[in-house]
């Protein structure tokens, strides 16, 4: 069986079973098989524990890059309340890293007041520039205005709605000096 060091990577040839395993005692460390299927097989002396704490890491790693696309609906005459609510859903969706669509449908004659549409998903994107960056444009199709977003990295996200509706950056107020 081949044999590597994990400390260095330092390749120390290909050697028989008890011979790897008495130099993996002798460092204080553990013979850990890595390619069971190759021709020798592949072995390396490593820590055990650290082994598979690296091992589980990466699995993490794999498991956060599937990113999901929620879906957040609007209306044209949604009341502030409403509107605040389904922006607070948009960011925490946004905040555990997926992407966000958001669609506003038009019913009846609100298709006469197209701008009144885009204005709400204009709103919305302002909303949340601190959590997010367009990735698609809003654009109409057929009854209904489509935008897509995406989440900001993590460290440059800074939400604008708590999560009981509260706003946490309120709007700089010009304050006189007491005049």
């Amino acid at each position: 069986m081949r044999v590597i060091v994990a400390a260095n990577n330092q390749q120390l040839g290909v050697m028989r079973l008890d011979d790897a395993i008495r130099r993996a005692r002798s460092m204080g460390l553990d013979l850990v098989e890595i390619a069971p299927n190759a021709q020798p097989p592949v072995c390396r002396i490593v820590d055990f524990g650290k082994f598979r704490y690296d091992l589980s890491k990466q699995e993490k790693d794999k498991k956060q890059t599937t990113t999901k696309v929620k879906e957040v609906k609007f209306r044209v005459n949604i009341d502030e309340h409403d509107y605040i609510t389904k922006v607070r859903h948009a960011e925490d969706f946004l905040d555990k890293g997926n992407k966000v669509k958001v669609h506003l449908q038009f019913r009846g004659r609100e298709m006469a007041h197209q701008e009144l549409g885009m204005q709400v998903v204009q709103r919305v994107r302002v909303d949340l520039a601190g959590m997010a960056h367009v990735d698609m444009e809003p654009k109409l199709v057929g009854r209904a205005i489509g935008m897509t977003l995406s989440p900001l990295p993590a460290g440059k996200r800074h939400r604008k709605f708590s999560k009981h509706g509260e706003e946490l950056e309120p709007e700089p107020e010009d304050e006189g000096d007491g005049e």
